[in-house]
């Protein structure tokens, strides 16, 4: 447990939150909107709220006009949202929180170079597993340590995924300490996505597997950081014909908002609902109203990976 006080104020929730968390790096594509009807789903199964989070952290990787793309995609599909917050104008709150955390010893700058990495790590379940190298103080003499990484410890990181169940990490072991700050000075994933699900009092995130090895790292930094884990679910992603999940890197098509019901009702479909025929000429509003009273999360826990053009067609 964290020694430190908290660098954020959570906003108390009385009510269920959820969140979907795009990256501006291109437009909505169909992988990335069943993750948003996903969590949408949940939010309205649960009468609660679900939040936007539009994760700018990573120039080098946005596209610009992606941001507005993908909103004006979701606006198109019938969700309803608030305004949405760019992470990019939350930079000094992530700084302080590694700056909390450096100061109680939790976590150290880093030296290391990719180069080295390499020569030295050894494969993990998230990567390279760092070897420890400036544990007790980086080398500056040939590089600056702009990098920071948090602290592990050799015990197990545990939680009940809504859908797969128990889980359990050695971060030490598994994982080792990771960034915080990455060594090109941008803020890590990790710190961005943990702390303001904290500060945006998010109760359940709901996302695809392929992030399931994040969580791990993400409620142990918020243990450091003492502040609350929300509660997590993970669904098999959408796949391409090669079986490699659907993104915006292997050039996944993007939806079209002219065909919004459509894509919807694949959506619902690749979520095992089984909307019925009558929803094909229902309005948005309608098709929404009946996720609201028939949406079974239960059953996404027979998902399976599956390739898009395996799902429903018209």
């Amino acid at each position: 447990m964290s020694t430190s006080a908290s660098p954020v104020e959570p906003q108390g929730s009385l009510t269920y939150r959820g969140r979907f968390a795009p990256s501006p790096t291109g437009p909505l594509h169909f992988g990335s909107l069943v993750a948003a009807v996903a969590s949408y789903s949940q939010a309205l199964a649960h009468g609660g709220e679900w939040l936007v989070r539009i994760e700018d952290i990573d120039p080098t990787r946005e596209i610009k006009g992606a941001a507005g793309t993908i909103l004006a995609s979701l606006e198109a599909h019938g969700f309803e949202f608030p305004a949405p917050v760019f992470q990019s104008t939350r930079l000094d709150i992530y700084d302080n929180a590694i700056t909390r955390l450096i100061g109680a010893n939790l976590a150290y700058p880093c030296s290391c170079n990719r180069q080295t990495l390499a020569a030295m790590a050894k494969p993990g379940r998230a990567g390279l597993i760092y070897p420890g190298t400036c544990r007790n103080g980086a080398d500056t003499s040939q590089r600056p340590a702009t990098a920071v990484r948090l602290r592990t410890a050799a015990l197990p990181i545990t939680f009940t995924d809504g859908l797969q169940g128990r889980m359990s990490c050695v971060l030490s072991h598994d994982i080792g300490d990771f960034l915080l700050r990455r060594g090109d000075g941008l803020i890590a994933y990790q710190t961005a996505v943990a702390v303001d699900d904290a500060a945006q009092g998010i109760t359940e995130v709901v996302r695809g597997t392929d992030l399931l090895d994040s969580t791990f790292m993400q409620i142990y930094l918020l243990e450091q950081l003492g502040l609350n884990a929300p509660q997590y679910a993970h669904f098999p992603v959408v796949t391409g014909p090669d079986g490699v999940k659907l993104s915006k890197h292997n050039r996944a098509t993007k939806i079209d908002n002219n065909q919004s019901k459509f894509n919807i009702l694949r959506a619902l479909s690749f979520l095992l609902q089984e909307p019925p025929q009558s929803l094909k000429t229902a309005s948005l509003q309608g098709i929404w109203s009946w996720v609201a009273e028939n949406w079974d999360f239960g059953r996404l826990a027979g998902l399976r990976n599956r390739p898009e053009k395996s799902i429903m067609t018209r």
